[in-house]
């Protein structure tokens, strides 16, 4: 047993095997030291070289959208590349634009402010064509160009009305729409592109995004407000899997502007969105879409500047009692409810929509709110303004 143990131990080389051994060594080590010295010289050469690229490239890309990208100057036209190079000078572009500009002082950047108009228009003119490719770098350069360019901040609102814009004050126009503009038909061109990948593209276009255009329709501008009107209806068609968040964040809009400020000047535009969407419910209506007409639509009712939406507002009321007369009854009680007794404006907005809503209903949803109705109606007949007694 010994003996087959120690069969099996290494046994020790020869001198001369061990020093002819070390001195290959010793031979093979200058080599590869003197290789590797070679290759340190070469590699920083090439470094350098690399560096001067990568200084320049970054100005375009940035370091977030370089992998995979071959940087291509922006200024070049999509005609004097050749179709492999197209996809690269359309990022390159993407990233020239989000530079922003002051655009309150006419002849401050007046160059560079001409050179990205031209820049966006060409971009929007690519996409038209057909000719882009919405890979993940292009879909992240330009979601991220349309933020930089449209997500900002609105200045403090000074006007007396407490509703936003009404019908008797001039609106205000911002001073970047040349731009602005251009980048809200390249959205729009974007959602709206036939082989556009919606779950490559939810990533990019996801809730903050949403949330953030949400927020735009607070602009005081009307131009801006409708842009906006067409992008979200198309976001809510194409991106399904958003859908419920859209709803949910437009009815936290209406809670805020009626129970806090009573200030917003898109409500109009939200309303208008939302009555072709109410018009696409599937019946029966679900418990979600029902909540929405009593907490959010009815009560918008309340606020003093209801007649700057209230043609839409109808309208949505008008397709939930189209999609289920059931609910007849609760919409009068929320007309009743909340019925002006002091201004006889507001009056007679409320008595044309309730017209429209009695043209609606049956017999037996009559019946249950007959004797309020009857009793505002008495109420009515009494108004010392002529038009409320005579509707």
């Amino acid at each position: 047993m010994i003996k087959q143990i120690l069969s099996k131990l290494p046994k020790k080389l020869p001198k001369s095997d061990s020093s002819d051994s070390a001195k290959s060594d010793s031979g093979n080590s200058t080599t590869s030291f003197g290789n590797v010295f070679q290759c340190t010289n070469v590699g920083s050469t090439i470094s350098s070289k690399l560096n001067v690229v990568k200084r320049v490239s970054s100005v375009v890309f940035p370091a977030s959208m370089n992998a995979g990208v071959e940087a291509v100057d922006p200024s070049l036209s999509f005609k004097d590349v050749s179709n492999t190079q197209k996809q690269s000078l359309f990022i390159s572009k993407l990233n020239l634009c989000c530079k922003v500009y002051d655009m309150s002082d006419p002849d401050k950047n007046c160059t560079e402010q001409d050179v990205k108009r031209q820049t966006l228009l060409d971009l929007v003119d690519f996409v038209s064509s057909g000719s882009v490719k919405f890979t993940e770098p292009a879909i992240a350069a330009l979601c991220k160009m349309c933020a930089t360019n449209l997500f900002r901040v609105f200045p403090p609102k000074f006007r007396s009305s407490s509703g936003g814009e009404t019908e008797d004050e001039e609106p205000m126009f911002d001073p970047a729409w040349s731009h602005l503009q251009v980048v809200y038909d390249l959205l729009l061109q974007f959602i709206n592109y036939n082989s556009l990948d919606v779950k490559l593209a939810k990533s990019h276009v996801d809730h903050a995004f949403v949330l953030r255009l949400l927020d735009l329709f607070d602009s005081e501008d009307p131009r801006e407000r409708d842009c906006l009107k067409t992008v979200l209806h198309r976001i809510y068609g194409k991106f399904m899997v958003h859908r419920p968040f859209i709803r949910k964040s437009v009815s936290n809009i209406i809670y805020r502007f009626v129970f806090e400020t009573e200030r917003h000047n898109g409500i109009a535009e939200l309303l208008e969105i939302f009555g072709s969407v109410i018009s696409g419910f599937a019946l029966p209506l679900k418990e979600e879409h029902k909540i929405f007409l009593w907490k959010a639509l009815i009560p918008l009712h309340k606020p003093k500047s209801i007649g700057i939406y209230h043609q839409q507002l109808t309208y949505c009321i008008v397709q939930f009692i189209d999609k289920d007369q059931r609910l007849v009854s609760s919409v009068i009680k929320g007309l009743l409810k909340y019925w002006p007794v002091t201004n006889s404006q507001k009056e007679l907005m409320f008595m044309s929509e309730l017209e429209e809503v009695l043209e609606m209903t049956s017999m037996a949803e009559f019946q249950k709110v007959m004797v309020p109705l009857f009793r505002r109606l008495a109420c009515c007949l009494t108004s010392s303004h002529y038009q409320v007694v005579f509707s």
